[in-house]
């Protein structure tokens, strides 16, 4: 009899094989994991091997495939097999004495037919942008290396936090096949992840890793692997008493590294600072660093580097074979043209909150691999005017947070100097202020103030409040603990920059003392820079502004340290593969409201200094972190064109002036002058520049040989060097300085002229492109003494610094087309009329 048809035709079953491994949590299952194999649901099958005996005190620590990539399969046996081979006991017949990374590791051996070193075990690959990073970077280095097999290329990352910058970095090292990887950071706290990354993912087996933490000698490690040698800048940069590096330190130079890696590259100053180290140095430099001490605010580390840094002409004691520069936000960098475009990699905040808006929309049956990292907000609230009057300052007479919160005294003793007046305003930010409360009552509406709206309360559960000094934090620590501040009391309030506290990591154990779970806990952390970079604490969901930052790059270091992912991994103890999302926005409050939008507009053109039109990037930003300002009577959303208007606000034309007279405008680097002279074009056009004809043709070349000479020798006598010999050099450098420096003065000359041309045109020029290309080429020629053509030579070859002008352009345009409609005059049909108020949006509840 013939048999039915769907007997003959059966469906395909579906049974993928996994491999789990789940905990009990009592003394006698304690440090034991029990190992197993399933083709069901794991959930279902540890349920119903548990049922029978009534245990509920189970976690399921691991679920991961069971098959290779051939479509072959190991079992529960084959991991148990490879956990005994490694040294693990087996006391029973399927339980294992290890850890979960144990485990998982040796999944990932018997998945890859390899065996690992450690607890290698990571197996995920890279995300999209990371593969983009990788491989632009790699054909930057090899288009150099094809035309100089000696040349050193460097390239940048502008990758934010959470980018995975170490990962990617191990990425291209590898893709280069780099034996010797050398990474140097401004922030030791950051080691961990470099460890781990390392140590933790299967790419990177065999590798060998070296630093001052882990120990270890140099001479020992097996030069057929892999090594990377992690140092902090500041040991590197350390001296003996006779001025010579560290002699722990003298392999380093005798070692060729394939690659060379900068960490949390904030400033344009890193590089001047680190030139000591990295191309050498001379006595008034030496001098400068022994006197130097390192603190913790790295925007006070910053503006001491800068002052002291080193001669750009010094040499190089490490040989590398390449460099790479890694930073979130390295605008200062961006904005002097070091770097151009080729060179550069960028993943910006903006870029990732698209990727994460755009992913789900694209693969919605797919994980969100971005889909943790939570949306920022920023809120900025004007002060009542009793509280702005006894703080004003500076060129925009705004709202001074370091004279707001001065402090004296030490520890117990410490108080405000303004005590009162900070009195009053912990009532306002709580929403119990008097004045303000009639204000609400006369608007009509309350205004969402961080401690009292219900909406902005469950972010403010674990806060940071970054202060001026460490007087202050102390006074506030004081002030909160005071038994009119009952509120306050609740919280449980960490000093991280009182006396005894570590720095680095070592400050944040009682930080996370102090937050626990994070859920039963309330918790404030008072700073001045400590753990504001480089370091992760999940709960920290809202961070208060109360000092000037003037450095976006600061600034928004500090605030990317609340948009840390806070998720829980298997939260219900039955898949170890689900992820619970616990902050999915965070905010940023600010109380000097101008200088956060300017900010906020620093930072945005700063993602992309050669962007079409500047007022794009901003709006571009604040579609992913809306700005939200509190004028003494409402909160009202604030536009891009508002921002800059606010940002831009008090401008004289002094400060313009000073824009067009700065030396950040133009560059005069050897590498830039050898581009004029190896261009006839370029010469010629130079040589029209007024005052360039009486310098002689010769003095590019003259710099150049004279610096390059004084570098050789210095590289080759180095402390061998006599008296004479130190002096001739010194004579040579004061000359080719001198003359650098005319050079430097001339271009600057001729960079004044150019908004007097604007000023003259029609046109409304965002950026240096449109002065370019919006012109009046008789008219550019008359005001400047350059004609257009040689001007757009000379800015593609770097002499002038086209993210520096596109930025003055802008402020110049701005204050003209400010300047216009204050008389009544619109000169242009295209005038962008957008103020802070004209649009009105309702804070989304």
């Amino acid at each position: 009899m013939p048999r039915p048809i769907d007997d003959l035709l059966p469906e395909k079953p579906d049974a993928r094989l996994r491999i789990y491994a789940y905990s009990i949590d009592d003394a006698a299952h304690a440090g034991r994991l029990k190992v197993g194999h399933t083709t069901q649901d794991v959930k279902t099958r540890v349920a119903q091997q548990l049922k029978t005996a009534a245990i509920e005190n189970y976690t399921i620590e691991v679920d991961e495939s069971g098959e290779r990539a051939d479509g072959s399969v190991f079992r529960d046996f084959d991991v148990r097999d490879r956990l005994k081979a490694k040294g693990f006991a087996n006391p029973t017949l399927e339980w294992m004495v290890c850890g979960v990374d144990d485990v998982r590791t040796a999944i990932a051996e018997l998945r890859a037919n390899k065996s690992f070193e450690g607890t290698h075990h990571a197996t995920f690959g890279m995300r999209d942008e990371q593969k983009a990073a990788v491989e632009k970077t790699y054909a930057y280095y090899q288009s150099l290396w094809a035309d100089d097999a000696d040349a050193v290329p460097e390239f940048l990352w502008n990758a934010k936090m959470r980018f995975g910058k170490t990962f990617t970095a191990y990425q291209l090292a590898k893709k280069l096949d780099a034996k010797r990887v050398l990474v140097v950071t401004f922030k030791p706290a950051v080691e961990d992840a470099w460890e781990t990354d390392l140590k933790s993912h299967v790419d990177f087996n065999g590798w060998q890793y070296l630093s001052r933490a882990t120990g270890g000698d140099p001479a020992s490690v097996d030069p057929a692997k892999p090594l990377v040698f992690f140092g902090s800048f500041q040991d590197l940069m350390g001296r003996d008493k006779a001025g010579n590096f560290k002699a722990k330190h003298k392999w380093l130079t005798e070692v060729h590294w394939d690659l060379v890696i900068f960490d949390e590259y904030h400033f344009g100053a890193w590089r001047d600072a680190s030139k000591e180290l990295f191309e050498g140095e001379d006595d008034s430099t030496r001098k400068k660093a022994e006197a130097f001490e390192f603190t913790d605010a790295e925007e006070t580390f910053a503006e001491e580097l800068e002052e002291r840094g080193s001669d750009e002409d010094a040499f190089v004691p490490i040989r590398a074979g390449a460099y790479l520069y890694l930073s979130g936000t390295p605008f200062k960098v961006l904005r002097e043209g070091r770097f151009i475009e080729e060179q550069i990699f960028n993943w910006t905040y903006t870029d990732e909150q698209r990727a994460k808006a755009e992913f789900t929309a694209k693969h919605p049956d797919v994980p969100n691999p971005y889909v943790a990292l939570p949306e920022m907000r920023l809120l900025t609230y004007q002060m009542p005017d009793e509280l702005v009057a006894i703080a004003h300052q500076g060129e925009f007479d705004e709202f001074d947070l370091n004279a707001f919160f001065e402090a004296n005294g030490t520890g117990a003793e410490a108080s405000f100097v303004h005590k009162d007046e900070v009195q009053k305003w912990l009532d306002i930010i709580r929403g119990s202020h008097f004045a303000t409360q009639i204000d609400a009552l006369k608007a009509g509406s309350k205004p969402p103030f961080p401690y009292s709206d219900v909406r902005l309360l469950p972010y403010l559960q674990h806060s940071i409040w970054m202060l001026p000094r460490t007087a202050s934090c102390a006074a506030m620590a004081n002030l909160l603990a005071e038994p009119q501040n009952a509120f306050w009391h609740d919280y449980r309030v960490v000093n991280v920059s009182a006396p005894g506290v570590g720095v680095g990591l070592d400050a944040l154990p009682p930080v996370r003392d102090a937050i626990g779970n994070g859920y039963d806990t309330k918790t404030i952390t008072l700073t001045v820079g400590k753990l504001t970079t480089g370091v992760t604490v999940p709960q920290w969901s809202s961070i208060l502004m109360l000092r000037n930052l003037q450095a976006p790059e600061t600034y928004f270091q500090a605030a990317f340290r609340v948009q840390s992912p806070w998720t829980i991994r298997n939260a219900d103890g039955d898949d170890p593969n689900a992820e619970a999302i616990l902050k999915p926005v965070c905010f940023v409050f600010d109380f000097a409201p101008t200088r956060a939008l300017r900010q906020i507009s620093e930072y945005g053109t700063g993602l992309d200094p050669e962007a079409s039109n500047p007022e794009k990037a901003v709006q571009d930003l604040v579609s992913f972190l809306p700005v939200l300002a509190y004028d003494g009577s409402n909160m009202t959303q604030v536009d891009a064109g508002g921002i800059l208007d606010i940002a831009m606000a008090g401008t004289s034309a002094t400060l313009l002036a000073r824009k067009w007279e700065s030396a950040i405008l133009v560059n005069v680097d050897n590498a830039t002058l050898k581009k004029i002279m190896g261009d006839p074009k370029a010469m010629d056009a130079v040589m029209n520049i007024e005052g360039f004809r009486a310098l002689g043709s010769n003095v590019f070349e003259t710099v150049v040989n004279k610096s390059e000479s004084v570098g050789k020798t210095k590289k080759e006598k180095g402390d061998d060097l006599t008296q004479t010999e130190k002096r001739e050099l010194t004579a040579e450098e004061r000359e080719y300085k001198s003359k650098r420096k005319q050079i430097q003065e001339k271009l600057i000359k001729f960079a004044t002229r150019i908004p007097a041309f604007m000023y003259l045109t029609d046109y409304r020029e965002h950026t240096l492109k449109d002065v370019i290309t919006k012109i009046e080429p008789g008219l550019f020629q008359a005001v400047t003494g350059l004609t257009v053509e040689d001007f757009e030579l000379l800015v593609s070859l770097g002499v002038f610094n086209a993210g520096h002008m596109n930025q003055a352009v802008f402020a110049f345009r701005r204050y003209e087309d400010a300047s216009l409609r204050y008389t009544g005059i619109d000169s242009h049909d295209d005038l962008t009329k957008i103020g802070l108020y004209d649009t009105v949006v309702a804070v989304d509840a």
